[in-house]
């Protein structure tokens, strides 16, 4: 039943049983009235029927509208107009409120396409939503949470041929002289992209090109380029530029980062089995920790190759970088090229692939030791099973594996601190941990990390702080690890090489590292160069133009949500003043119509 159908029975019903059920007196109709409106002010009926309020307009603002013109963002403008909308949500990086849609000449600048914040303010409006976008969207799931009746308006970019650089991936530290390796990937837009030639450029220098044949519509190729790095010590910028007959939009074909150049390797990684695992701790030491070091792989019995340009070496010209190296990494048949402590003076890791035993082995627990701090806070319910060898004894032990997690532990990472520093890893098959990707990969990289860091250190310069990641981008926030500082807080100066009209000349951040994290994160950048001081070091950030500007490969497509909308409730009559008043006039006129006929 309604709340009025409810407030009207009662109504009637007291003042029948007030006044008798024959005849109905003008009081009794007054008496009738007054408690069926009190009923109402109970149940705060409704007053008037529910209406459906028009649906909220969403507007993508990501720069992305940019790309190859600007037809489709007045397109997109001429959209959202049709609508007619109160307001409009401006969403992007951020989400702010327009009071109207933006003027024709106005410049969508987001760094991102960020589109949950405006379904969330829809969903708790109890709104329908019309975005409005060009569909590359960082978050395309969240439209599955559209609330029912919404829509999505797709307005296509630009038809013409597009190539792009997505990704740019090397070594964070590299050697003078050395091969650098490069891995890029390109992307094409709608209308695919032609023939394209890949320059890898060092400095001023060319270090290598590469064709790359035409693409089909998004379509995504990664390529691997390889050239000399012929730069001063310090920071070299490495450039990757593609260019392509007939693309349209050349803010996409140039990506840059920063590798750090010395004339002396930092480490000396030589492996007889160059498996996965040999090749991702070797990543992990020329990335995450940005050493410059130099890698051979022994690919026949007699025969060993230089990492990067695969050129042939002498076994003897392996053993001597080895005898001189600060580190040296030792993988695979860490006997080959004889006693392997006495390969080298300097620190040694010895990574002894195990052999496959009946069963899985899981890292179960890291045992107090000097890696203890990096290694407490693994997943160890997400690590997928390793292989693991019988451990020589050691001052302590970094990490334990059980047999199917339940049997005796067996120690697969152990260290010596004397005479020199020595590490002994006997597991093999970690490569499936950063396979698997997640906190699984993280856990992967803290591993290794940890313990070449242990290794390393008091052997290298480290600069108080560096960037977590090679390749930066405007809109990103950046991360920043922690170096050779123990401090919780660190003073950042970052000054932009060409500063902007307005923008000032040098930036102050203070990063802070709570407690055993050793990740800070600083406000994102615009794209550029930058020159970066703090107490102990200085380093060049390159921040390259944003993802916006890369075609999208599955960009999101026009729909209607089904369901019907939701239908504001009406106001309740609690909020009308006069039913308040009105109940205290039935009240007087009923009792002024009671005394009139002598009654109370």
């Amino acid at each position: 039943m309604t709340p009025w159908l409810v407030a009207v029975v009662v109504g009637v019903l007291v003042a029948g049983l007030q006044y008798g059920l024959r005849g109905y007196s003008a009081a009794a109709w007054l008496r009738a009235a007054a408690v069926a409106l009190i009923v109402a002010l109970l149940l705060d009926a409704p007053l008037g029927r529910a209406k459906r309020r028009p649906p909220l307009v969403a507007l993508d603002a990501s720069a992305s509208w940019q790309r190859g013109g600007e037809t489709a963002w007045r397109q997109a403008l001429d959209s959202a107009r049709a609508l007619r909308p109160d307001s409009v949500l401006l969403f992007g990086d951020s989400v702010r409120v327009s009071r109207d849609v933006p003027a024709a000449e106005s410049r969508p600048t987001d760094a991102a396409s960020r589109v949950a914040p405006a379904v969330e303010r829809a969903a708790a409006a109890g709104r329908s939503l019309v975005v409005v976008t060009d569909g590359a969207l960082d978050d395309p799931a969240s439209l599955a949470e559209l609330p029912p009746g919404s829509r999505v308006v797709a307005v296509p970019g630009a038809a013409g041929r597009d190539a792009a650089l997505s990704a740019f991936a090397l070594p964070r530290a590299a050697v003078a002289g050395d091969t650098l390796e490069a891995q890029v990937t390109v992307v094409s837009g709608a209308a695919g992209a032609g023939a394209s030639e890949l320059a890898l450029v060092v400095g001023d220098a060319v270090a290598a090109r590469l064709s790359v044949e035409a693409l089909p519509p998004y379509t995504e190729r990664a390529v691997k380029l390889r050239g000399p790095i012929q730069a001063a010590d310090g920071p070299a910028l490495v450039r990757a530029v593609l260019r392509s007959a007939g693309d349209v939009e050349p803010r996409n074909d140039t990506l840059v980062t920063v590798v750090e150049v010395t004339r002396a390797a930092g480490a000396v990684f030589a492996s007889t089995l160059p498996d996965p695992d040999a090749r991702d701790a070797l990543a992990v030491l020329r990335g995450a920790l940005a050493v410059p070091a130099r890698a051979y792989w022994r690919v026949t019995p007699e025969q060993w190759r230089v990492d990067g340009s695969l050129a042939p070496i002498a076994e003897a010209e392996v053993r001597r970088a080895l005898r001189e190296a600060p580190v040296a990494v030792l993988h695979g048949d860490t006997a080959a090229l004889g006693a392997p402590r006495t390969a080298t003076m300097g620190a040694l890791a010895l990574l002894v692939p195990a052999v496959a035993e009946e069963g899985e082995w899981y890292a179960t627990a890291a045992p107090p030791s000097p890696l203890g701090a990096a290694l407490s806070g693994l997943p160890w319910d997400s690590l997928p099973p390793v292989q693991v060898g019988v451990a020589p004894r050691g001052d302590w032990v970094a990490l334990e594996a059980r047999l199917g997690r339940s049997g005796e532990p067996r120690a697969m990472l152990t260290g010596v601190e004397s005479p020199r520093r020595v590490v002994v890893m006997t597991a093999s098959g970690l490569w499936r941990w950063r396979f698997r990707g997640g906190a699984s990969a993280d856990a992967y990289t803290a591993v290794w990390g940890a313990m070449f860091d242990w290794l390393l250190a008091g052997r290298r310069e480290a600069k108080p702080a560096s960037l977590d990641a090679s390749l930066v981008r405007a809109g990103e926030v950046l991360r920043w690890r922690r170096g050779a500082t123990t401090d919780s807080s660190l003073r950042v100066v970052i000054q932009p090489r060409t500063p902007s009209d307005g923008a000032p000349s040098a930036d102050t951040v203070t990063l802070r590292f709570a407690g055993e994290d050793d990740v800070a994160q600083s406000p994102p950048l615009a794209a550029g160069l930058y020159d970066v001081t703090m107490p102990g070091g200085r380093t060049v950030l390159a921040v390259n133009p944003s993802s916006e500007w890369v075609p999208r490969a599955s960009p999101t497509a026009s729909r209607t949500v089904p369901g019907t909308p939701a239908a504001e409730q009406a106001p309740g009559i609690r909020r009308a003043g006069w039913a308040y008043l009105a109940v205290v006039l039935a009240l007087c006129a009923e009792w002024i119509l009671r005394r009139r006929r002598g009654l109370r």
